[in-house]
């Protein structure tokens, strides 16, 4: 219907042909002509037709295909303006979808800004900008009496660190760093955003067409903002083909205006010349002079008051009668005319407000909506104000007691709409919701209409409320209060409105200043100034003021100890400051004054997780979760701290759940990328950063993580492709340059990697991080004075910062300046003794400086402090298993796994612990699981190659070693390792290609020159084996490997005495004791001294050697019982010795069984055993064929010559092959 009465008017509108005639002119100018103007101002008092005007030239841009969008007085910031627009373009069939997703998010970002964390990163200095916010909000902090105190006490360095660190906090518990600007600066992400949508409309329309009318309440905030997006300065330039027409009571502004003045088209509006009147009034059929002449004298030529009493145009009235005095009175039924009056008292209706107004039924309403002076609009009718006013007076001044209980009348319906409205919704965010706001802001309206000065208290203590909101809300609020104090003329309300509203006019603090305004003279009681305190707490956190939001959340504490808020929002503030312990107990205490509250018992977990402890924080979430499931933060935070503990797969879990109640979580879809990352399903992560860029295309954020993704995945090229997309969005991303280096690093691009590094610092002058990686890279070329320099710049920038010191502390102790080293943590121990984390670190460090006695001592000390510290309990373990204490050792590293399932130094050392008990698989399985979590750390990846090499899986560790040398190209120990594992898989080209790769980046490693003898072993050449082995031998005689490698050597070729020195010299080494014993004890057997071999196996028990031995010695039933024994334990390796033991004692024919089993792993001899000539003879060929080393040669005898002592041996066919073996023996050529 009202779509329908809005046409009739408009069918009906006279006048002002000039006014259209240009506006409709200029849609014929091509946008270039200097003669087309961009910017139509309307301007002229009340009831001067701007509205109607405004209407008319909207339906003139429609019927020329503009597409249209009309915004007034109901938007109350920017981006209700901007939403206001996509609403009406999408009605058009032009939705801006990617404007309402992002004014979604600006709306649920600006809910949840209190929510934020701090970064769990480690401290970092400020940004210059960060660091001038921080100095300037500190020095206005200084004139608040209220704050005078904490500013000294405050460093703005770490204020403007804490500022920093913000950002990145929000980020994580946002969607994306754009998100956090949303809430600290909504235009400057929004506004792109709408000219990229603009510009796609109109490339598909001939023009683009926007009104703003009813300006003079708008202009506030909307004219800088306008004047903007028509110069194109800061975001943008409109398209050509965009048109704005603006309509205002008063001239635009000429201090934002004048610049572009010559875009601007002036349409001034004067109330109807007499002709105009009279045409009109023609068009009405009114053409009684009589009558004309009343029409013209009342309406002084306002459009809105000649068609309101040409509605009703009846007989002249008396002199002194006003136009609404004449329409009420020609209104002959008084059923309309008592209506008439009293929908003038509400400020908006529908259908249910008429009902509550008038207590008429709902059919009037419909002749209320055709009267000339109601318009229609987003689903309310309203009285123009030219008619309402005088109404209202009217009212006012004839019946002041039916004033009053009118007002009171509507104030308690719409009380009652509003209680019924809150049904469902959080208490403390009512004011969010637009639905109860607008009700709430009704029935204050009415409250401050019935009684100004005694609801005044109440209007102001909901003013508080609505400022947490933000300036649009608290607009809105004001407005209110100005709108009462106009229609009372109560010049307490009136005042009252223009102070809020000029301070809201200061869109960086207006709202802070409101809420100045209400605690220093709004007369709030002790729970108005907490809720004002609040909200003005929490817009200082917004904003990083944190003294000021500090000083806030004092006073609360003062005023009510009793109540949780004040504890809370401290709470808060400490944590963003990182002052952990402190944000601990005040949220302890928050939760004693509100027990069960989830969000501060999840509060608790995030300052608990920031502090470094994830099994505190773990316990806090899950409690919170128990009490809210539906938490997606919560339980986004909550996979956090099991990816913290090494628990991928729950945190898994838990974002999983996370998307399923927000599936457009992007910071959920960023945490899972990173979950797969780490368990190594690359293509998993890059599905679910598809997403989120799906959600926010061309998002520098999700670019940066995709590069990461493909980094870790050793796809380097992708990587820095992905980085370089990302940097040209935001030439700014400092950490995009630093990760884009490491996969130049990665590549070998040293030079480029340093130049990215050095843009990185130049962007970031503080970014820690990047300048202890381009210390790395200089340490590596051997840059020490560079290395150096990056490291203090880094304390330096730093001081707090326990990484960076840690760093520097590394490279001293390397360059032997351990006491330098101390100096960092000695410092740190002073000032903070009673952290248990100072104590750790320089027990670490005294660690690597062998002083583990007082390293024990520092990490008992530390572990007092705090016995769940892992880091600690795995330095002791250390130093435990360095003095032999095996059992002590796992056991710190038990539970330093069970405390941190993500200490990747405890893992690494507990897998060599395990192997050394007998635990291989165990072992191997902590290698792997600190591959997953230090997927970009090479020495963690190498070391988990090497636990796969060892354990025979020479393919996996290749895969290792592949990803260890993809990130470090220079690292001698993984490229050389690789070299082994080629090896034992027969690759000797490619080894010792690694091999010699390696030994040019580490000349001095004697173990992989020994590795190159062995290749040269594995492929019979001798002479060359024995000179790398013996020239191994001789870069490092105490190296107990090259030793090793030169035993085995020696026993291949024969030489066994010194094969013997070389394993003597082993066990004075102490390199693998048990090994070198069991290789005695198997030279011994080849030299013929049984006895001899049992002595070497004395401390380390073999059943197999055993065997061997005690058969050699004549001792058969022994050698029996030793044989068995195996063949419980490992039937594959005992079935030979058992056939060879059951033969000598009973015969060949009774062994036949056993031999038979035997033959998997000794075929030849099992084929002799049981009399299978032709078989053996085939397999004798095959064996000589293949050249092996004496040793083998020379075991082979021993066991044929054996065979020959077995009852039931056919020795004319045993000795021809015995001797065929022996001839290969004793020709072998050792020097070859």
């Amino acid at each position: 219907m009202g779509e329908l009465i809005e046409r009739r008017r408009r069918a009906g509108f006279v006048g002002r042909e000039r006014e259209k005639a240009l506006f409709r002119g200029n849609f014929d100018t091509e946008p270039d002509d200097e003669r087309h103007r961009f910017v139509f101002h309307v301007v002229g008092n009340a009831g001067v037709g701007k509205t109607t005007l405004v209407r008319e030239l909207q339906e003139t841009a429609d019927r020329l295909g503009a597409v249209t969008a009309y915004v007034d007085e109901d938007v109350n910031s920017v981006p209700e303006a901007m939403a206001a627009i996509s609403a009406r373009f999408a009605r058009r069939g032009h939705a801006l979808k990617a404007l309402d997703r992002q004014l979604t998010t600006y709306r649920q970002r600006c809910h949840e800004a209190e929510l934020s964390l701090v970064a769990d990163q480690p401290d970092a200095s400020p940004s210059p900008g960060s660091m001038a916010l921080a100095q300037a909000g500190l020095i206005g902090a200084s004139m608040l009496p209220v704050v005078g105190a904490l500013t000294g006490a405050v460093d703005p360095a770490r204020v403007a660190r804490r500022a920093d660190e913000l950002r990145a906090a929000l980020s994580a518990r946002f969607h994306s760093p754009e998100d956090v600007q949303l809430v600290l600066d909504p235009l400057k992400v929004l506004t792109p955003v709408l000219v990229a949508e603009l510009d796609r409309v109109a490339a598909e329309a001939p023009w683009l067409a926007l009104f703003f009318d009813t300006y003079e309440r708008t202009a506030p905030f909307l004219d800088i903002w306008l004047r903007d997006l028509i110069t194109g300065a800061r975001y943008g330039a409109l398209p050509g083909n965009a048109v704005l027409t603006l309509a205002g009571q008063r001239r635009l502004d000429p201090a934002c205006w004048a610049d572009v003045a010559e875009l601007i088209e002036e349409l001034p509006l004067q109330p109807f010349t007499e002709p105009e009147t009279r045409r009109l009034l023609s068009a009405k059929g009114i053409v009684d002079e009589p009558v004309v002449q009343d029409v013209l004298r009342l309406s002084g030529g306002l459009p809105v008051l000649v068609t309101t009493l040409a509605a009703k145009p009846g007989e002249p009235s008396t002199a002194g009668a006003t136009a609404v005095d004449r329409f009420l009175k020609w209104e002959n039924d008084p059923a309309r005319r008592a209506a008439a009056l009293a929908c003038a008292l509400p400020r908006r209706l529908n259908e249910d407000v008429f009902i509550a107004a008038t207590g008429e039924p709902a059919g009037l309403f419909g002749w209320l909506r055709t009267l000339p002076f109601v318009s229609e609009g987003d689903g309310h009718a309203k009285y123009h104000d030219v008619v309402r006013d005088p109404m209202l007076r009217l009212q006012r001044t004839d019946s002041p007691r039916r004033w009053r209980e009118a007002h009171q009348g509507l104030a308690e319906t719409f009380a009652g709409w509003r209680a019924s409205a809150a049904t469902g919704l959080d208490p403390e965010g009512l004011w969010r919701d637009p639905h109860w706001r607008e009700l709430r802001e009704e029935e204050l309206y009415h409250l401050l209409c019935a009684d100004p000065r005694g609801a005044l208290p109440t209007a102001l203590a909901g003013g508080a409320d609505a400022c947490k909101e933000g300036p649009a809300v608290a607009r809105r609020w004001a407005r209110t209060l100005a709108a009462a104090g106009h229609d009372t003329d109560a010049e307490l309300l009136r005042q009252w409105a223009t102070d809020c509203l000029d301070a809201l006019g200061d869109e960086e603090r207006g709202v802070v200043r409101v809420l100045g305004l209400l605690l220093a003279r709004g007369g709030l009681d002790v729970e108005g100034q907490v809720r004002a305190l609040d909200a003005r707490s929490f817009h200082h956190r917004v904003a990083e003021r944190y003294d000021e939001s500090h000083a806030d959340c004092a006073r609360m504490i003062d005023l009510a100890p009793g109540d949780w808020r004040g504890w809370f929002d401290r709470g808060l503030t400490h944590r963003l400051l990182g002052a952990w312990d402190e944000a601990l107990a005040d949220f302890a205490r928050a939760a004693e004054l509100r027990p069960d509250t989830p969000r501060i018992i999840r509060e608790l977990g995030e300052a608990h997780y920031g502090a470094g402890r994830p099994s505190d924080a773990l316990r806090e979430l899950d409690r919170a979760l128990a009490l809210d499931p539906s938490d997606a933060a919560a339980l986004a935070s909550r996979a956090a701290a099991h990816e913290a503990l090494g628990r991928p797969r729950e945190a898994l879990a838990d974002v999983d759940l996370a998307l399923d109640i927000r599936p457009d979580y992007r910071w959920a879809l960023h945490r899972r990328a990173h979950v797969l990352r780490g368990l190594g399903d690359t293509e998993g992560a890059l599905r679910d950063l598809t997403r989120a860029e799906a959600l926010k295309p061309d998002d520098p954020w999700t670019l940066g993580e995709r590069g990461e993704t493909y980094r870790y995945a050793g796809r380097y090229e992708e990587a820095i492709a992905a980085y370089d997309r990302a940097i040209a969005l935001d030439p700014g991303y400092a950490w995009a340059f630093g990760s884009r280096a490491m996969a130049h690093d990665a590549l070998g691009r040293t030079e480029e990697a340093l130049a990215d590094l050095a843009r990185a610092v130049e962007l970031k002058p503080d970014y820690v991080w990047a300048l202890v990686r381009r210390a790395e890279i200089l340490a590596r070329l051997g840059d020490t004075a560079g290395r150096f320099a990056a490291l203090d710049r880094a304390v330096g920038v730093a001081p707090g910062d326990s990484w960076a010191r840690w760093m520097r502390a590394d490279a001293l102790e390397e360059a032997g300046r351990h006491e330098e080293a101390l100096a960092d943590l000695d410092r740190a121990v002073e000032a903070g003794g009673e952290r248990a984390e100072n104590w750790r670190m320089r027990g670490f460090v005294l660690y690597r400086a062998r002083r583990y006695e007082e390293a024990a001592a520092d990490l008992d000390r530390a572990l007092e402090l705090a016995p769940d510290n892992a880091a600690a309990l795995s330095t002791r373990a250390s130093i435990h298993e360095r003095h032999g204490r095996v059992e002590e050792a796992l056991a710190d590293l038990n539970r330093a796994v069970e405390l941190d399932g993500g200490d990747v130094w405890a893992l690494i050392v507990r897998s060599s612990l395990r192997e050394r008990t007998g635990d291989v698989e165990g072992g191997l399985a902590d290698r792997v699981r600190a591959a997953e979590l230090a997927p970009d750390d090479a020495r963690v990846l190498t070391l988990a190659g090497e636990g796969h090499r060892r354990a025979g899986r020479h393919e996996q560790a290749i895969a290792f070693f592949d990803r260890a040398i993809g990130l470090a190209p220079d690292s001698y120990w993984a490229v050389g390792s690789r070299g082994q594992a080629l090896r034992a898989l027969g690759r000797h080209e490619a080894a010792l290609a690694d091999l010699d790769r390696a030994e040019a980046l580490a000349p001095d490693k004697a173990w992989i020159v020994a590795e190159r003898g062995a290749v040269h072993q594995d492929r019979r050449r001798y002479h060359d084996a024995r000179r790398e082995l013996d020239r191994a031998v001789a870069m490092d005689p105490s190296a107990g490997y090259v030793h090793e490698r030169r035993a085995l050597f020696h026993r291949a070729t024969g030489r066994l005495p010194d094969a013997l020195a070389d394993l003597d010299r082993c066990l004075e080494l102490g390199h693998e004791t048990a090994w070198a014993h069991r290789a005695l004890a198997t030279v011994q057997l080849l030299l013929g001294r049984p006895d001899e071999a049992l002595a070497a196996l004395a401390d380390v028990p073999d059943h197999a050697l055993g065997s061997e031995a005690h058969r050699r010695a004549g001792r058969l039933d022994i050698a029996r019982g030793e044989a068995e024994l195996l063949s419980a334990e490992d039937p594959g390796a005992g079935a030979p010795l058992l056939a060879m033991a059951v033969s000598r004692i009973e015969g060949l024919s009774a062994a036949a069984g056993h031999w038979r089993a035997a033959g998997l792993t000794h075929p030849l001899i099992a084929a002799c055993s049981l009399g299978e000539w032709s078989h053996a003879d085939d397999l004798l060929a095959g064996f000589l064929t293949a050249a092996p080393p004496w040793d083998e040669l020379a075991r082979t005898a021993h066991t044929l010559a054996e065979l020959l002592q077995c009852p039931g041996a056919d020795p004319d066919e045993l000795e021809p092959r015995l001797r065929r073996v022996e001839a290969a023996r004793d020709a072998f050529d050792a020097d070859r």
